[in-house]
């Protein structure tokens, strides 16, 4: 476990340089299509109360996510208990720790925690690398 922990280490302090400053890398007209298939639980809510996107409300707001530290939303009060770790060890959302999330949340909090009994409560696997780094850049574009 701990070399594929070293090993998502590498990757993303490869990545940092090439996403550095809030800059996402996909294509945010792409990421919003895509988010269709993420708002049965997550909305995107302005701070202001303005709805970007009117999704569910089983999953937290994903408006301002970018470098928030992850299960903190003071709006939704329904963390799993890994994730809650994750933030609580300084897991803050940027691109390489969101896509690598959403690729598969369980296996991501596993490597993330080096614990194999982490769990998610967020099943869905976005599998698609492109699908992944358009709906961070679509997330990115909307807090701009």
């Amino acid at each position: 476990m701990k070399t594929m922990k070293i090993a998502l280490l590498g990757l993303l302090m490869t990545a940092g340089p090439a996403l550095a400053g809030g800059h996402a890398s996909g294509d945010a007209a792409a990421g919003e299509t895509v988010f269709k298939k993420c708002k049965a639980c997550h909305a995107i809510v302005a701070d202001d109360g303005t709805v970007i996107v009117k999704g569910g409300k089983n999953a937290p707001n994903l408006y301002g996510i970018y470098d928030r530290q992850a299960a903190v939303h003071p709006d939704f009060k329904k963390y799993g208990k890994s994730l809650v770790a994750a933030g609580a060890q300084g897991l803050v959302w940027n691109e390489a720790d969101f896509v690598a999330y959403v690729a598969d949340p369980k296996k991501f909090l596993k490597t993330y925690l080096d614990d194999k009994k982490a769990k998610s409560k967020m099943a869905f696997k976005l599998k698609n690398a492109d699908d992944q780094a358009n709906v961070w850049a679509y997330l990115v574009s909307v807090a701009e």
